[in-house]
């Protein structure tokens, strides 16, 4: 996989954002920041700079997370986005296909579920720097 991808995590729960931390590490991906909120999201990756963004559709504050994904990609266009989610109702995916995302998960995810977007992720990251 080569190096460690940073991800950052926005899960207003905090023991789902602890169990989340702890899996994303175990697939040997490094935790580099986490928000509860859009905004603070917004602001956060701004300053930490992730390469893989793992956020919960449900969020504190006035963005939940696909507004915040629509904020993110006018002006990160390429940051691969991981949406997870305990809501997967017909108007919620629709939602989120308007926004450009790896992969939908329905919580509570497995380690083997999160594997595989966090992969593809990260050769989309991979793929990305070599053009650059």
């Amino acid at each position: 996989m080569g190096p460690f991808k940073k991800v950052m995590i926005v899960e207003d729960d905090p023991l789902l954002s602890v169990v989340e931390q702890k899996m994303v590490e175990r697939l040997g991906y490094d935790v580099i920041g986490k928000a509860v909120s859009g905004e603070e999201a917004l602001e956060k990756i701004q300053e930490l700079n992730p390469e893989i963004l793992l956020i919960d559709v449900q969020l504190a504050g006035q963005l939940n997370g696909i507004q915040t994904v629509k904020k993110i990609r006018e002006r990160f266009m390429d940051l691969p986005v991981i949406f997870l989610s305990g809501d997967r109702s017909p108007s919620v995916l629709k939602n989120a296909q308007t926004t450009e995302y790896v992969d939908f998960l329905l919580k509570p995810v497995t380690v083997q579920e999160l594997s595989i977007p966090l992969n593809k992720a990260s050769e989309m990251v991979s793929v990305a720097q070599n053009a650059a």
